[in-house]
């Protein structure tokens, strides 16, 4: 699995970063692989990174399993809980893939996209 950078900054920043990569692979270097999701805003970070949302990656890490199972774990409402996978899966925080259910149907199951994630805000 991968980690996973969640931070806040500009948009001159981001292009500053790509083209530092482009320089590397211009000399033939291989850059560390990494997957960074950045927001403008912290607001709109914490929106999509709320305690209940880092609470869903951990029980989707540690055991991963159908959106019922995570629901039940968790305590919440299921459909709530979908929600929030739809919304991490978005951000690529999570995966979801359908898999087989025994003599009928298939059932969407819910795992980490990475070991951790890294949240990194500046509030100017």
């Amino acid at each position: 699995m991968r980690n996973i950078i969640v931070n806040t900054g500009t948009t001159k920043e981001f292009f500053t970063h790509v083209r530092e990569t482009a320089k590397q692979l211009d000399r033939g270097e291989v850059p560390k692989p990494e997957f960074t999701l950045t927001f403008e805003d912290p607001g709109d970070m914490f929106a999509v990174m709320s305690p209940a949302r880092l609470e869903l990656f951990r029980a989707a890490k540690s055991y991963p399993s159908s959106i019922t199972a995570i629901a039940q774990r968790l305590h919440r409402d299921r459909s709530t809980v979908k929600k929030d996978v739809d919304i991490l899966v978005a951000a690529g925080l999570l995966n979801v893939e359908e898999v087989p259910l025994p003599g009928h149907g298939r059932q969407k199951f819910v795992r980490a996209a990475a070991d951790r994630i890294q949240l990194q805000a500046v509030v100017a």
